[in-house]
């Protein structure tokens, strides 16, 4: 960025404007992600910053960097998302099929994993970090996180702002940024190392053929004893491999169109499928290997049927 960029941008040059906030848009759109849980919230949330910037750039004085200024409207836009999308009940959804009772409940129905592809868009030092951080488990544990206790952990062990500026961009002391820092540090779950080796793949593989032909008792063959599985943004959870099995059938039994033709993708470093019933995209699958990497222990069956889009899929398979 040059002082004539940022005095162009200024006066209202939008070449100029887009030329100041084009290197930052992907690690910004991260970060909104990582507060929302949501890609489909990150978009929104990306527009309302950039109209937020354009219309305040007049303004910004330069006391901090461009690139703090910028991140302190998306923390701020993203808290406000999350707070309002509380406010707005989701309609319950309705299985075409008679499933059997859950085991348990999920409660985060807005959840939805980053592609890998947008990661890569990422400079290379930028992207290890950023990988670690969009791991499901650890989205997860954000969004179950009060939401400053979650842009403050964010702002500081990901983005390695300082207590100080992170305070600043939530308008909060710094003693109340560190108090928050620490009980969001304490709460974090550690990034779960998995083999991206041969053995990974196979797993996948083995995952896929045998989903793709409702066979059953192969999928639960690659299954820990304690897996789980999960449909945002539906409620129902079912927890170790009976429930899950018993889900799994009457979901094959009675589901419309036949079987999924599943095409891989990678979310959130996890192997992930976008599923395909009769040739048109229907939600996304992710699975997650156990550490030593020989079983999965966990399903996710994401159910929103725009979802592939943002892995760059097709609406349709010929």
């Amino acid at each position: 960025m040059t002082s004539a960029e940022l005095d162009a941008a200024r006066s209202g040059d939008k070449e100029a404007f887009a030329a100041l906030v084009a290197p930052l848009h992907r690690e910004l759109h991260l970060h909104c992600y990582r507060i929302t849980g949501s890609v489909d919230d990150a978009d929104d949330v990306m527009q309302d910053v950039l109209l937020a910037a354009w219309e305040g750039l007049p303004g910004f004085a330069g006391r901090s960097s461009l690139r703090t200024w910028l991140y302190r409207i998306a923390t701020t836009r993203s808290l406000n998302a999350r707070r309002d999308r509380g406010r707005r009940p989701r309609p319950a959804l309705l299985a075409p099929f008679e499933p059997p009772a859950p085991s348990d409940r999920f409660d985060q129905p807005q959840l939805q994993p980053y592609p890998d592809a947008l990661v890569n868009q990422l400079d290379p030092a930028t992207q290890v970090v950023a990988r670690e951080s969009i791991e499901l488990a650890v989205v997860m544990a954000l969004q179950r996180m009060p939401p400053r206790q979650a842009a403050v952990l964010m702002l500081c062990d990901v983005l390695g702002f300082g207590v100080g500026e992170a305070a600043e961009m939530l308008s909060i002391g710094p003693t109340a940024a560190k108090g928050l820092l620490q009980r969001a540090r304490s709460a974090r779950p550690a990034p779960v190392p998995v083999d991206r080796g041969e053995g990974h793949r196979d797993l996948a593989r083995k995952f896929a053929d045998a989903f793709s032909r409702d066979d059953v008792d192969a999928v639960l063959e690659l299954l820990t004893d304690q897996c789980w599985l999960a449909m945002p943004p539906a409620s129902e959870c079912y927890v170790e491999r009976e429930a899950v099995g018993n889900f799994l059938r009457a979901s094959a039994a009675g589901r419309p169109g036949g079987s999924y033709a599943l095409a891989a993708v990678t979310a959130g470093g996890r192997p992930a499928f976008v599923c395909y019933l009769q040739g048109r995209a229907r939600g996304l699958l992710v699975i997650e290997p156990s550490q030593d990497g020989r079983k999965i222990a966990s399903i996710m069956r994401f159910l929103d049927d725009g979802l592939h889009r943002h892995f760059g899929m097709p609406d349709s398979l010929t």
